[in-house]
C-alpha cells in the first residue's frame, strides 16, 4: 500500500477541494493498480509536489523509472502529449502513458540533483541552462490541440477592468494597467511554438545514469505560443532587482527573441501573477487586498519590481 504524503494531501484539498479529496483517496489503489498493469517494482519512498505523487520503480528489464499520479487538469491534460513531442530532447523522457488514468511512466533522473542547487553557487550558469533549455523545448511546433496562448492572453485582458476595482494603490493599478497595456500589443500574434509554461529551477533535474542529458526539464504545463511567455519563472527564481536586466538579456539572446515582444509577454506573465492574486485576496478568507493571502505581498512586491525593471522604471 501507499502511504500519500501529508503534503500532496494538504495541497490538494486546499487547491482543488472536495476533487483533490477524492483522487487523494484514489491514489493508493491507483498506484497498485498501475505497478501491477505495467510490472513494475517499487525501489524507494514516494515523492510528490504540489499535484502529483511520484513512486521510483524498476521496470520488467530491469530499467529505472519513476510512477507519475497526478489529478488531471487543463493545465497538465497536454503533458504527455508534449513530451512525446519533445521525446527526450531537453526533456524527461515519457515512457507509457495510461490515458484512462493519465498515469505515467518516465525515465528516472536525478531527483537529488535540481537546478536550484547550482543556481546558489553560479546564478547566470542556472539561467543560461533555463535558456537554452527552453530554446530547444520552443524549436518544436505545438500539436494540434493544445490549448492555446491566445485565448489564456483575451482572457487575462477581460479580467483587468475587474481587478482594477479591487486596487486602491495607486502604485498596483498603474503596473497592473500598463502590463496590461503591453500584453494587448501582443496578443493578436500568440505564436505557435510548444511551450512549457513553468520551466523554474526545481523544475530542472539533473539526468538519469545513462548520461544522455546534464539538465532536463521535467512537469511541463504545455501551451502553444510565443517563447517570450516562457521567460518569467528564471527572471523570479532567487529574485533580485538587480539581476532582472542580465537575466532578461541573457535569455532573449540565447532564444533568439525580439526583446520588445518578449518584455510584452513576460509583461503579460507578470499581470497573470497579479490576476491570481487578485482572485485569491477575493476567495474566502482571503485578505482585502492584492496579494494579501499567505506570503501574497512578498510575492506582489517582486512582481511590480520586476515589471517596473523590466518597463525601465527603476535603475537596473
Amino acid at each position: 500500500m501507499v502511504e500519500v504524503p501529508v503534503g500532496l494531501v494538504e495541497a490538494q484539498v486546499r487547491f482543488n477541494g472536495a476533487a483533490g479529496r477524492e483522487f487523494v483517496a484514489g491514489l493508493p489503489a491507483l498506484a497498485g493498480r498501475m505497478v501491477e498493469q505495467w510490472e513494475l517494482r517499487r525501489t524507494g519512498p514516494a515523492m510528490h509536489g504540489v499535484t502529483a505523487l511520484v513512486l521510483p520503480v524498476e521496470c520488467a528489464d530491469g530499467a529505472r523509472g519513476v510512477l507519475k499520479l497526478q489529478l488531471v487538469d487543463e493545465e497538465s491534460v497536454g503533458e504527455p502529449v508534449a513530451l512525446r513531442v519533445w521525446d527526450g530532447d531537453g526533456a524527461v523522457r515519457l515512457l507509457r502513458h495510461d490515458r484512462l488514468t493519465g498515469a505515467m511512466l518516465l525515465e528516472r533522473l536525478d531527483e537529488g540533483r535540481h537546478l536550484s542547487g547550482l543556481a546558489g553557487r553560479d546564478p547566470r550558469a542556472a539561467v543560461r541552462v533555463v535558456a537554452e533549455l527552453l530554446a530547444r523545448l520552443s524549436a518544436a511546433p505545438a500539436p494540434a490541440g493544445m490549448r492555446g496562448l491566445g485565448p489564456m492572453a483575451a482572457g487575462l485582458l477581460a479580467d483587468v477592468p475587474r481587478a482594477l476595482g479591487r486596487l486602491a494603490d495607486g502604485r498596483d493599478r498603474r503596473v497592473l494597467r500598463d502590463c496590461a497595456a503591453a500584453l494587448a500589443e501582443v496578443a493578436g500574434e500568440p505564436g505557435d511554438r510548444l511551450l512549457h509554461w513553468d520551466l523554474h529551477h526545481d523544475n530542472v533535474l539533473g539526468g538519469g545514469p545513462d548520461g544522455r542529458a546534464r539538465w532536463l526539464a521535467i512537469d511541463p504545463k504545455p501551451l502553444a505560443g510565443d517563447p517570450g511567455f516562457e521567460l518569467l519563472p528564471a527572471l523570479a527564481n532567487g529574485f533580485a532587482a538587480g539581476e532582472v536586466r542580465w537575466r532578461f538579456d541573457l535569455m532573449t539572446e540565447v532564444l533568439g527573441l525580439d526583446r520588445e515582444r518578449a518584455r510584452a509577454w513576460t509583461l503579460g506573465r507578470v499581470l497573470q501573477n497579479c490576476l491570481w492574486d487578485v482572485a485569491d485576496a477575493e476567495a474566502p478568507g482571503g485578505g482585502g487586498g492584492l496579494g494579501a493571502g499567505a506570503g501574497g505581498a512578498v510575492r506582489l512586491e517582486e512582481q511590480l519590481v520586476l515589471a517596473e525593471r523590466l518597463m525601465g522604471r527603476r535603475g537596473s
